[in-house]
């Protein structure tokens, strides 16, 4: 049946719920979400360009961070708002290929940044006398492109594996994007292989990411229980809590999505998770970075008395 079958075209979305009623509301609260992500990540990366005092390692991470999640909103909500003004939405092949591409893309190279960003906060907590030798400029920009290179290429794995199965109907999608676990129901033959693939690659993923940001926070908090005073261990801490928020919202939405079989998991619970981590997460990033952190704030009250007095 797989060699045989008339190989399907485009795919039809079904969006994130077939009811009419709320739809007019929820595109105004998914329109307004949409908006706050990307002034609150494309207003971080224009404050850590233009203020000195952020150009630091950790912020040139958290500007990279926040490209990575208005990136990653951008490619599937506005798809996501246009599916609450129709009844369903056609993708070319192609497109669905490009689309699953680009998301597995900008989520693997979230996950291996986290970990980046825990060893800065290490290095920085550690071995405060050399951090600006060890992060480098240099080195910085070195890790930032590891990342998007081994995202290139474990995106372009995975989605190989997913289109090289046989697609012969029906082509109707129960998602608002070309996610893994719908397009797998939707190929002619057991897919058992390539999910355990995708299982094993989530998996090794989430577990190598972890361990690095684990083995970081545990030498973190043993050296700031052995400092003495209050008032530093308190600065110290608060370096970590934003970052540390994060991690448990993010790896904890991607853990339930692919590091589990997808049999485990029905397709309305899936859409759920998948607002979180992609249209949630993005915009939530920079207001716990910005609420919680006091040199964006101190940076962002430079900048708005900066134009007050001009």
């Amino acid at each position: 049946m797989g060699k045989n079958c008339t190989q399907v075209t485009w795919f039809l979305l079904l969006g994130l719920t077939e009811q009419e009623g709320p739809k007019g509301t929820l595109f105004v609260f998914f329109l307004f979400i949409y908006s706050v992500t990307l002034m609150g990540n494309l207003g971080i990366i224009t404050l850590i360009h233009t203020d000195p005092q952020l150009h630091t390692p950790m912020y040139f991470f958290l500007s990279v961070l926040a490209f990575i999640d208005s990136s990653f909103s951008t490619i599937n909500t506005p798809r996501l708002l246009e599916s609450f003004l129709t009844s369903g939405q056609s993708i070319s092949f192609k497109g669905c290929v490009v689309q699953m591409a680009l998301m597995t893309l900008h989520g693997t190279a979230e996950c291996l940044l986290l970990a980046i960003m825990a060893y800065d906060r290490f290095v920085a907590i550690c071995h405060p006398l050399l951090y600006h030798t060890i992060m480098s400029q240099h080195l910085c920009v070195q890790l930032v492109v590891v990342t998007y290179v081994a995202s290139v290429a474990i995106s372009g794995l995975l989605t190989w594996y997913i289109f090289k199965l046989p697609y012969c109907g029906p082509n109707v999608i129960n998602h608002y994007f070309c996610d893994i676990p719908p397009m797998l129901q939707l190929a002619c033959v057991d897919t058992s292989a390539v999910e355990t693939i995708i299982f094993s690659s989530s998996a090794l993923i989430i577990l190598f990411t972890i361990t690095i940001i684990l083995m970081s926070y545990a030498y973190i908090f043993v050296t700031i229980s052995r400092i003495r005073s209050l008032e530093a261990q308190s600065k110290a801490l608060s370096t970590c809590a934003s970052h540390l928020t994060i991690i448990c919202l993010f790896y904890g939405t991607i853990t339930f999505m692919y590091a589990q079989p997808s049999s485990h998991t029905s397709m309305e619970q899936n859409k759920v998770v998948s607002v979180f981590y992609t249209v949630v997460i993005p915009m939530l990033n920079p207001l716990i970075y910005s609420l919680r952190n006091k040199d964006v704030k101190t940076a962002l009250k430079r900048r708005c008395l900066g134009k007050l007095s001009v």
